[in-house]
């Protein structure tokens, strides 16, 4: 009778650690869960050609290190762990190149650069805190103004001034024609010398595409001749296709684990009607991107794009097993009446926690590997901060540090 008392004590005991045991590991897992979420998610920072010449033109090579090795510590205490660092936005160069240029923003004139190379320098500090570096390339885009003054002798774009490679559209800029095949081999070689020379995490293009309707009239004229039967509009995806698939095959060949995105416009219909940016392709088909970033810079009052809508739309559009998305975000418009949204304008004004509310939206598609901001300076610099800035970084700051 006692070898049964003590058996049956021996089962009860047993039985109880193991229910115990059994809630705590699904406590566990949870928090596991949850810990590597916040491992795996990506949460960018763009660093554009503004803040570029802001914190590196006219400087000396220690204040210009010190301005980096300031932003990558906002980075850290902010819980960020990818940077889309601007390297080329008009046919020039932020690092050491032998096909571009370095920016005329360094000290005024294109081609005297630093003293060191600063994509380098940038690369090995971001990655010691364990913070991602993607290369941010405009890939079409020479100048925002029309001045051909500006192009060096050492610009590849000066060699084509006087050739269909290379056009000049009034009020807009100076700009690379998509539907070269020779100015498509630039790109990719621009591509390549980066990821060679580079510790670099990845290439990232942003939604410049075709600048206008008429840059490439006279090569469709061309394709037209020699039997080419694709609408214009189904020639200018197809001239987009070809350069992104081109740019992805480049990466995969040097690094299989070097990633290419693209952040395209928020506005699925308009990458079609003007940008020829072929998203829905990009999404669905293997070899074109590792990501989408589209810039879904609406809020949830947005009558034209509320960004639920919006963001879910995108989501859906990715069928490709290794296409993951990564909305961009609009902390530019955080205290600021977005005029573009009608009834929905004065909601970035009202709400001081929209961006948190966004992410936490995001996080719930199964697409979803991460978002990005647009860009440092409304985060870091008080020159932009609005009312509600602080508010809106303090909310944010709740969920990703």
């Amino acid at each position: 009778m006692k070898k049964l008392l003590v058996i049956a004590f021996i089962f009860v005991v047993a039985t109880f650690f193991i229910i115990d045991r059994k809630h705590t590991t699904e406590e566990e897992t949870l928090a596991l869960k949850e810990e590597e979420t916040s491992v795996s998610e990506k949460r960018a920072m763009f660093l554009s050609y503004i803040e570029n010449e802001k914190y590196f033109g006219y400087k000396t090579t220690a204040e210009q290190q010190k301005n980096m090795d300031y932003i990558i510590e906002n980075m850290v205490n902010s819980g960020f762990n990818m940077l889309i660092f601007h390297v080329r936005g008009f046919s020039d160069a932020w690092y050491q190149s032998t096909i571009f240029p370095w920016s005329s923003s360094f000290y005024g004139e294109e081609g005297i650069g630093p003293s060191f190379d600063p994509l380098e320098y940038l690369i090995e500090k971001a990655h010691a805190h364990k913070i991602e570096v993607h290369a941010w390339i405009n890939p079409y885009r020479i100048r925002n103004t029309t001045d051909i003054a500006s192009i060096s002798e050492d610009n590849p774009a000066f060699a084509w001034l006087s050739t269909s490679n290379v056009k000049v559209i009034p009020e807009k800029g100076i700009f690379y024609n998509p539907a070269s095949e020779e100015v498509r081999s630039l790109i990719v070689a621009g591509v390549q010398e980066i990821i060679n020379r580079y510790d670099i995490d990845g290439i990232h293009f942003d939604d410049y595409f075709y600048p206008d309707d008429t840059i490439d009239l006279d090569s469709y004229q061309d394709y037209q001749k020699q039997g080419g039967t694709k609408t214009l509009s189904e020639y200018r995806l197809e001239n987009v296709n070809k350069l992104i698939h081109d740019v992805y095959q480049a990466i995969k060949t040097k690094d299989e684990t070097l990633v290419f995105g693209v952040s395209p416009e928020g506005n699925i219909d308009n990458n079609y009607a003007s940008n020829y940016a072929d998203v829905r392709t990009w999404a669905s088909v293997e070899g074109y991107v590792d990501y989408l970033m589209p810039q879904i810079y609406f809020g949830f009052e947005n009558e034209r794009r509320p960004f639920l809508e919006t963001v879910t739309m995108w989501n859906d559009l990715i069928t490709a097993p290794d296409v993951k998305l990564l909305p961009a975000l609009a902390f530019y418009k955080v205290g600021t009446e977005d005029q573009n949204a009608k009834s929905g304008a004065m909601e970035w004004i009202e709400n001081d926690d929209i961006i948190k509310k966004e992410i936490l939206v995001s996080r719930n598609l199964s697409q979803y590997a991460g978002f990005s901001l647009f860009r440092y300076d409304y985060l870091f610099s008080e020159d932009y901060y609005t009312q509600t800035t602080l508010k809106e970084i303090e909310h944010m700051n709740e969920i990703i540090r």
